[in-house]
């Protein structure tokens, strides 16, 4: 009997690093992803394929990929009829979101999105632009833009064009007039493809895994050793919402306390438990919190 096979979709490009990197902290090891198309993974269930982002959803849909993971722009602007499984809140740059903003040279007169009938605007994001401005009755021009969509804001009306922290927008002296969508990573199933038992619990875990490794990214493992008479001063210090593993030691004076805290909460939280009686302090990264 041929071994059932999953062919899973990473994205090319901006977000290839960032994803390999997240799949390695969820315990899959990717291998030759700068030398091929169709890299190496230690899970032989899986068969991988790099594809740009801005055709995955395409892909999935068609059946040809069984899951993929890509943007949730991208599904928008393909029109692709793909179950969403999961969001993945990371990027290259964020763990946040990106958006695509309706942009304007800072010398440009136009203020509002109404003041660009009947101009024209660049963008990579040509059919969920136009719907927009569909929406708004607003009549444009929309031209696909192959890249370097700032250059050409002095060149056409206005443009619209995708970030994250906004830094190229200000060097590009550009001005937002609005955000057209908000878009995060989602990982995205073929309909058909999870009505396959094997598939479906595939594509399942997978998800778990990249979700506990994204969780996992904010949150750091914090463990102390704490006189008996000491643990309840202990206890008051850290955060309501956690409750701690308390472990018996050889010293029955003592025991061990541990518990997951947020990363940025570590460097107030330490001293704190030092003066509350807390000692042999230390913490550790995470690979993956499962909820």
């Amino acid at each position: 009997m041929a071994q059932q096979i999953l062919k899973l979709g990473i994205p090319a490009g901006s977000l290839q690093e960032a994803t390999i990197e997240l799949f390695n902290k969820a315990g899959f090891q990717i291998f030759d992803s700068r030398r091929s198309y169709q890299p190496r993974i230690d899970d032989d269930q899986i068969q991988l394929t790099l594809l740009r982002a801005q055709e995955m959803s395409r892909y999935v849909a068609d059946g040809v990929l069984d899951a993929g993971i890509t943007g949730y722009d991208w599904i928008m602007e393909n029109g692709s009829d793909v179950q969403e499984i999961c969001e993945l809140a990371y990027s290259k740059v964020t763990s946040g979101s990106a958006k695509w903003v309706l942009a304007v040279p800072d010398e440009s007169s136009v203020k509002k999105c109404e003041d660009l009938r009947g101009g024209i605007i660049a963008t990579e994001l040509v059919n969920v632009t136009k719907k927009y401005f569909a929406d708004k009755n607003i009549d444009v021009k929309v031209e696909f833009s192959w890249g370097a969509t700032e250059v050409k804001a002095r060149l056409v009306d206005a443009i619209v064009e995708l970030t994250e922290t906004g830094s190229s927008l200000i060097a590009n002296k550009l001005r937002v007039i609005d955000t057209i969508v908000t878009s995060t990573t989602r990982f995205i199933a073929n309909k058909k493809s999870l009505q396959d038992k094997f598939k479906r619990e595939k594509i399942e875990n997978i998800s778990i895994l990249l979700k506990a490794a994204i969780d996992a990214r904010s949150r750091v493992g914090l463990k102390m050793n704490v006189k008996k008479s000491d643990l309840d001063s202990v206890l008051k210090v850290l955060p309501a919402e956690k409750s701690p593993t308390i472990s018996g030691l050889a010293d029955s004076d003592y025991v061990a306390v541990e518990v997951i805290i947020e990363d940025k909460i570590e460097r107030v939280l330490v001293p704190a438990l030092k003066r509350a009686g807390a000692s042999g302090i230390f913490t550790y990264p995470l690979n993956k919190v499962i909820h």
